[in-house]
């Protein structure tokens, strides 16, 4: 919206903001906010910035953890959810160590930044452009419990195949069959249709929305390609969005990539190109699938450290119960082209060089987007600059269902990990890529595993409710 802080502190008066919101990121890339009255907005605050305790947001620091936000005014919106006019800004972290602050280097909006900078540095692209497809659950009404007593969760959503025999209207969804049908079956329509219209009202072009496959109230929106740290801002956003609008439809909104079991999980599979003074980077008429020979190495960097990006883009012990064969989920270690079992798939459909691009199919929401972008960005460099070939390293092209090969010939492959534990080792062994240029420092990457592991013992403490079906009665 704004250019300039002069242009914010006009909108403010012309538009009668009572409130100024910043919004931060935490390290597992949640929002947090505080907020000021409009009057108290100036000029100042962008040299001086808004005090925030870092160690709060998980951040282990050596400096002291008394850090500054600094707003950034081409981020500055109009919150629609706030019923006082609110207008709502992200921006970075600084460290104040003089007098004009340096970049708090763990702070995952200065990582993709850095990642960007990194990129142009190495004479490969001036510019990456990705496109994350958004996919999540809409749920009717949501319980869960832990305690000494209760070890469960429950979901519901009315349209679902559980609820034939009580619905009343016969408005059911037969189990995975939920893939664009209509109306009067899609009961959802227009809160996604307002979700879509809330994020262009702020900047977020839209590709579109529809029904995914999941019959209990799975969905997907999809953004039109940007610019990497503008998408990064805009996932945020566009999570926002979707938890807010659900709440005002009656419903709720989860990004876990497998709340419902039986049922497909939800991902977030990443498109992505590089371009160089305006032209496209990965594209080649004569190329396989017309992918460029640096579009290849890339392939070969993600492909290479696969298993410890899978630690950035797949952060929760829930995203590897998605990750399992059967669902159109990846699970083996390759590319091919229009192949939703391979890590990376080639959309057959962008045939034009400016939009020629491959998507990378095991990220899911739970990620912090910062972080999770500026991986992928680093790995694919690595790939670049070491001339990493996939199919000399025998990732590929798989043009075949991978889920339908032998057990002979599944073995001969190389498959994701398993377990957040998994890809928490190989994060330890594999992360040179990533400390590149200085873009990831070790310390984040260091206290992003020993937060990660403690999640990971956590969570293996809690009995599960199967494990009553399996040993109550042995």
């Amino acid at each position: 919206m704004a250019k300039s802080i002069k242009d914010v502190l006009a909108f403010i008066k012309a538009n009668g903001i009572k409130m100024v919101d910043f919004k931060m990121v935490d390290i597992n890339g949640q929002y947090r906010h505080v907020t000021i009255p409009a009057e108290n907005f100036s000029e100042d605050t962008m040299k001086s910035g808004i005090g925030f305790d870092a160690s709060n947001y998980g951040y282990a620091v050596v400096e002291k953890s008394d850090m500054v936000f600094i707003p950034d005014p081409d981020t500055a919106v109009v919150d629609p959810f706030c019923e006082i006019p609110t207008l709502s800004m992200t921006g970075n972290a600084m460290i104040i160590d003089s007098p004009e602050n340096r970049p708090l280097a763990q702070y995952p909006r200065n990582i993709v930044r850095a990642a960007v900078q990194h990129m142009k540095d190495s004479g490969v692209a001036d510019m990456m452009l990705i496109l994350p497809e958004f996919e999540f659950y809409l749920f009717d009404e949501v319980t869960w419990g832990v305690d000494g007593s209760y070890i469960g969760a429950t979901v519901d959503a009315k349209q679902s195949y559980w609820n034939s025999a009580v619905e009343g209207k016969g408005v059911i969804v037969p189990k995975q069959k939920n893939y664009h049908i209509a109306k009067p079956f899609d009961v959802s329509y227009e809160c996604r249709s307002e979700m879509c219209l809330l994020m262009k009202e702020m900047g977020i072009d839209i590709n579109y929305h529809h029904p995914e496959v999941a019959a209990s109230g799975q969905f997907e929106i999809e953004p039109q390609l940007g610019e990497m740290v503008h998408m990064a801002d805009a996932t945020m956003m566009i999570k926002y969005i979707i938890h807010n609008t659900a709440l005002k439809y009656g419903k709720t909104a989860t990004f876990m990539p497998k709340p419902i079991y039986g049922e497909a999980g939800s991902g977030m599979h990443v498109h992505m190109l590089l371009m160089k003074d305006g032209k496209p980077v990965f594209s080649d008429d004569n190329g396989y699938a017309n992918l460029s020979e640096t579009a290849h190495y890339f392939m070969g960097g993600l492909l290479k450290h696969i298993a410890s990006l899978c630690a950035l883009t797949n952060p929760s012990t829930n995203s590897f119960k998605r990750l399992v064969p059967g669902f159109e989920a990846p699970v083996t270690v390759g590319y091919a082209t229009s192949n939703r079992s391979a890590v990376i798939r080639i959309p057959a459909y962008a045939k034009s060089p400016n939009k020629r691009r491959f998507e990378l199919r095991n990220p899911d929401a739970t990620c912090n987007p910062y972080f999770c972008y500026a991986a992928i960005l680093m790995a694919g460099l690595d790939g670049v600059k070491n001339k990493i070939d996939p199919h000399a390293n025998g990732w590929g092209p798989y043009d075949v269902n991978l889920y339908h090969l032998s057990d002979e010939e599944k073995a001969k492959l190389h498959h994701l990990p398993v377990s957040l534990d998994a890809a928490l080792d190989a994060l330890e062994a594999d992360h040179e890529y990533l400390t590149a240029g200085g873009v990831f420092p070790e310390e984040l990457i260091k206290n992003f595993i020993k937060s990660k592991r403690e999640e990971c013992r956590e969570l293996s403490k809690i009995p599960h409710p199967a494990e009553f079906e399996k040993y109550y009665n042995l």
